[in-house]
């Protein structure tokens, strides 16, 4: 029996999802990408679901897209490109980005291209001491694409992005923490206790506040500091209504530690 190119479960109200295309360092096919995309959105609907932690099987987490695999293109029109990427890699990334449960990406492996920027879209980034991430479009004589334009200038600047760009050199766990791409570089062998643990920390918190504060911060560039505080204070109005800021002021006024049901 041929075994699942992602393999998903969700235990404790964390969903795991696991590229599981070793052979190929992860490269990611079109229905693999769907499935991924489909699996986030259900992530967002469901409120028994509160964390979601992104991995990989294998010495690679994503060589970016699978150039090799689907049937032959036929002859290309003008359009053609720009359509497929704003369907296929985009919309991938954005679905991270509009997950509305927090993601944790825990990378076992190298990220290259696609691969790297679904790793800097994940709202936090643990990498195992081994791993890589690599802007790979530069050797191709291509544009980066899958919103690695949009994504690397907001994590590090326009200047240290334009390096990683231009050069297409490897960058290590630790270079990638220092820049402020990495959150925590750990042991290969402590990886998925990292990540776990940290989704149960997240998974035990107010899941809509942590929704809202994702989307605040998210679109936090793009704004300027009016529409920002209003924004702001929208989110703290509609939070207000939710079980779990109710249960957080209660516990605070009642000096105990609170308990937080994700509604």
């Amino acid at each position: 029996m041929t075994a699942s190119p992602l393999l998903h479960s969700t235990t404790d109200h964390i969903t795991t999802l696991t590229l599981n295309r070793p052979d190929s360092m992860n490269a990611l096919t079109r229905d693999q990408r769907e499935h991924l995309i489909a699996l986030l959105d259900a992530a967002s609907a469901d409120p028994e679901i509160r964390a979601v932690v992104l991995t990989a099987t294998g010495k690679g987490f994503c060589a970016g897209a699978d150039l090799r695999g689907g049937p032959a293109p036929a002859e290309r029109v003008p359009g053609d490109v720009a359509r497929t990427i704003r369907r296929g890699a985009q919309r991938l990334i954005a679905a991270v980005l509009d997950c509305e449960k927090p993601v944790i990406a825990a990378v076992n492996g190298t990220a290259a291209g696609l691969g790297a920027h679904l790793a800097f879209a994940c709202d936090l980034v643990i990498a195992a001491e081994h791993a890589k991430f690599i802007e790979v479009f530069v050797r191709r004589g291509l544009v980066p694409d899958g919103g690695g334009a949009y994504l690397l200038p907001r994590l590090i600047g326009p200047q240290r992005a334009k390096e990683l760009m231009f050069f297409g050199d490897a960058v290590s766990a630790a270079e990638a923490e220092r820049l402020g791409l990495v959150n925590r570089v750990v042991p290969a062998d402590e990886l998925e206790k990292t990540a776990h643990a940290w989704a149960e920390r997240l998974a035990q918190g107010p899941t809509r506040a942590i929704a809202l504060t994702k989307q605040l911060v998210n679109a936090s560039l793009e704004v300027d500091r009016s529409a920002a505080f209003a924004a702001e204070a929208a989110a703290q109005e509609i939070n207000m209504t939710t079980a779990d800021a109710n249960e957080g002021v209660a516990s605070f006024v009642e000096r105990r530690s609170p308990v937080y049901r994700g509604r």
